[in-house]
């Protein structure tokens, strides 16, 4: 799981417990600017995963790491897809953030605001 929070003009990602061993992260910080937006998405979970490197995928128990879809890098950190947030973003590492929270639509609420 991952707790989402925004420090000054940064959007701070922090992978929490084993998570950090599967994903090969601890955290991701990412200016405001480059976020494009905030969603809550269950079904992403079903959509295609790419070729992991680095990473662990063990379908319906755990999606975490870096993915490689169609030119796109978008990390994942997801073990219950009904808690799934999906970050979109902009001229950065990574396309997409797909993370589990604790709460996605006080977490979507949270990226939205800080974007406004």
């Amino acid at each position: 799981m991952a707790l989402v929070h925004i420090d000054g003009n940064d959007l701070v990602v922090v992978i929490e417990g084993l998570d950090k061993l599967w994903a090969f992260k601890s955290s991701l910080t990412i200016p405001l600017a480059n976020v494009r937006g905030a969603t809550a998405d269950p079904g992403i979970a079903a959509d295609p995963k790419g070729i992991r490197a680095p990473g662990a995928h063990v379908p319906g128990l755990i999606t975490a790491g870096t993915f490689h879809l169609d030119g796109e890098k978008v990390f994942w950190d997801v073990k219950d897809p009904s808690k799934a947030v999906v970050i979109e973003l902009a001229d950065e590492r990574y396309a997409r953030i797909v993370i589990q929270v604790d709460d996605p639509r006080t977490t979507v609420a949270l990226v939205e605001n800080a974007l406004r």
